[in-house]
């Protein structure tokens, strides 16, 4: 494998995903036995996908000069408590004023093109070992 996330434990429920030059700490609930500190590994999951889908959104505008003060980005999602599991999820983008309509359906589509959404729907293969000493 070429790349890397290197994962160490600080204490508690603390867990520190090391990420090329930056440290991302994630914890859970205090419900859970965490401390709350930090976003959990799945709140983080989920801030990933929006915000790659909202970057997308960004580069779209920047890209042809459009004034972005307005754009907004929201990430809305369906939780099944008996599949304990997201069941749907839906992108809502709010435009500038001036935002202009030609561009609509291609901002939709950059938006879909996200690069971790793209994962979700075209999953990579995973496996699971124990490196042997």
């Amino acid at each position: 494998m070429d790349n890397q996330i290197t994962i160490t434990y600080p204490g508690g429920l603390k867990i520190r995903a090391s990420v090329g030059r930056w440290d991302i700490i994630t914890d859970q609930p205090v419900k859970d036995g965490g401390e709350d500190s930090a976003a959990n590994p799945f709140e983080l999951f989920l801030a990933s996908l929006a915000a790659c889908a909202g970057y997308y959104a960004l580069a779209f505008c920047e890209k042809r000069k459009i004034n972005t003060s307005g754009l907004g980005l929201k990430m809305l999602y369906k939780w099944d408590n008996k599949e304990k599991r997201i069941t749907r999820i839906n992108f809502e983008i709010e435009l500038p004023v001036d935002f202009p309509e030609k561009y609509h359906g291609a901002l939709i589509r950059a938006v879909d093109a996200c690069t971790v959404k793209k994962h979700l729907t075209q999953p990579p293969e995973m496996q699971v070992y124990i490196r042997d000493s």
